[in-house]
């Protein structure tokens, strides 16, 4: 099951480009749009989606971790269940938010407004961008914008157990979402306009749904069996 969830994160992350065009691609077309003439911009833009995803599989290894460390009280399998259907209904809400159906994650992402309010200024202090490396830290800071599909997978590599295995949750998260903002830096507004278009979207929060939907179902069906 561990490496069918890296598959599902992955197609999580791909179809959830909707919500990352539109809470990072203003970013990312600001970090390659404005540089000084004749800079490479595939070098901010990788170097930006390098420190991003690096941040997603930290975040995965901390979590992990802290799960391996023993946080639950009650029966492990018991508290992984719980978590790994916490994780399924929060895909399925976050398909409903990308379909246009539902705003519940919005609600969510406030939640951790408090800590990004801590870690934002660090962003400040590395604009302008002017090297790849700088683009590394800029995108590793902003690994930890509050995001309702980031908290989704957040969870399953929570309930992985393991920091290796949440690592590797989150950085096929990661790697899911990193077509479509790479697509972003290259065609910036094009992108963004398309990307917003109802049909596109639907199709796009219906397939999160579906991907939580089954997931939660195999898990249902599992536990009675």
């Amino acid at each position: 099951m561990i490496e069918t969830n890296f598959w599902i994160l992955f197609l999580a992350g791909l179809l959830g480009g909707g919500h990352c065009v539109g809470m990072c691609g203003g970013i990312v077309a600001a970090l390659t749009l404005h540089q000084p003439p004749g800079y490479a911009r595939w070098r901010v833009l990788a170097g930006y989606n390098l420190g991003r995803v690096a941040s997603y599989a930290l975040i995965g290894a901390l979590l992990g971790g802290l799960a391996a460390g023993g946080l639950s009280l009650a029966s492990t399998h018991a508290w992984q269940l719980g978590l790994a259907a916490l994780a399924d209904l929060m895909l399925i809400a976050m398909g409903l938010y990308l379909a246009g159906f539902a705003q519940a994650v919005v609600a969510l992402e406030k939640l951790g407004q408090p800590v990004w309010r801590r870690v934002q200024p660090l962003v400040g202090r590395l604009l302008p961008v002017r090297s790849a490396g700088g683009a590394v830290a800029v995108g590793a800071v902003w690994g930890w914008l509050p995001c309702g599909l980031v908290y989704s997978a957040s969870i399953s590599a929570l309930a992985s157990g393991s920091a290796w295995n949440g690592a590797g949750m989150m950085l096929a998260f990661g790697l899911g979402t990193l077509p479509n903002l790479l697509l972003m830096g290259v065609f910036a507004d094009g992108l963004r306009r398309w990307m917003q278009k109802r049909p596109v979207r639907l199709a796009a929060g219906l397939g999160v749904a579906g991907i939580g939907a089954w997931k939660l179902a195999q898990l249902v069906s599992g536990t009675i069996s």
